[in-house]
């Protein structure tokens, strides 16, 4: 029992690892403003409204998931010496 290794958690994550993530999440996030700029008029102004509402509750648990996963892949145990 007197040999028990240490380890220490690293993570290798940079910004360039989730950029790409970012760019699509934009785009889908000014998409949806164009959708709502069109929609927006006296008569469809709910439907304008609920195309944000929509496409942000959607999106968002897409978002957090690809985030969550890409961290993980990044988290490494190194044994120290």
């Amino acid at each position: 029992m007197s040999n028990i290794q240490k380890y220490k958690m690293v993570c290798t994550l940079t910004f360039g690892d989730i950029y790409g993530q970012i760019i699509a999440w934009l785009i889908v996030i000014f998409i949806t403003l164009a959708t709502t700029l069109a929609l927006w008029s006296s008569t469809r102004q709910i439907y304008a409204l609920a195309t944000v509402g929509i496409v942000l509750v959607l999106s968002l648990p897409f978002l957090l998931f690809s985030f969550v996963t890409t961290l993980f892949n990044h988290i490494e145990f190194k044994s120290e010496e």
